[in-house]
């Protein structure tokens, strides 16, 4: 193996041990942005942006709206692995209870696709939601 190959490889392991790291805390504090690269697209079922500054942007307002918007919040990681030579793969749920006098409560699972370009940072992060946006915003006005 090439020392080129070894260094690919070992920023793998890197973003890999960082989303491990970071996730679980996503609406607590910032995340590490070093393992993502500087045109990073990013994609969920209601959000379509490009550069690594409108990606700062989506995370602090994930926890600006968390502390707002809910008494508590969590995002439950249950794995990070890599999925293909330039793919990780991240499964989670994200569960909380809105500040509202139902305690309305919001579940739902997902997972993160993150593709990684030829430094190993990664360039793309796509999440897939197990029910549609309107099904998830239908949670808010169900009792606790």
């Amino acid at each position: 193996m090439s020392l080129d190959e070894r260094e690919y490889l070992a920023q793998i392991e890197r973003a890999i041990a960082t989303l491990q790291q970071d996730l679980p805390t996503l609406f607590e504090r910032d995340i590490c942005y070093d393992i993502y690269s500087r045109d990073i697209e990013f994609r969920d079922p209601v959000n379509r942006f490009k550069g690594k500054f409108n990606y700062r942007i989506i995370f602090w307002t994930l926890r600006f709206h968390g502390q707002l918007f809910f008494t508590e919040l969590f995002f439950d990681l249950h794995r990070v692995q890599q999925n293909t030579p330039e793919t990780i793969r991240a499964d989670w749920t994200v569960r909380g209870t809105l500040r509202v006098p139902w305690k309305a409560k919001l579940f739902f699972n997902g997972y993160s696709i993150y593709t990684l370009n030829q430094e190993a940072r990664i360039s793309k992060h796509v999440d897939t939601w197990d029910r549609s946006p309107q099904a998830i915003l239908k949670q808010f006005v169900q009792k606790g």
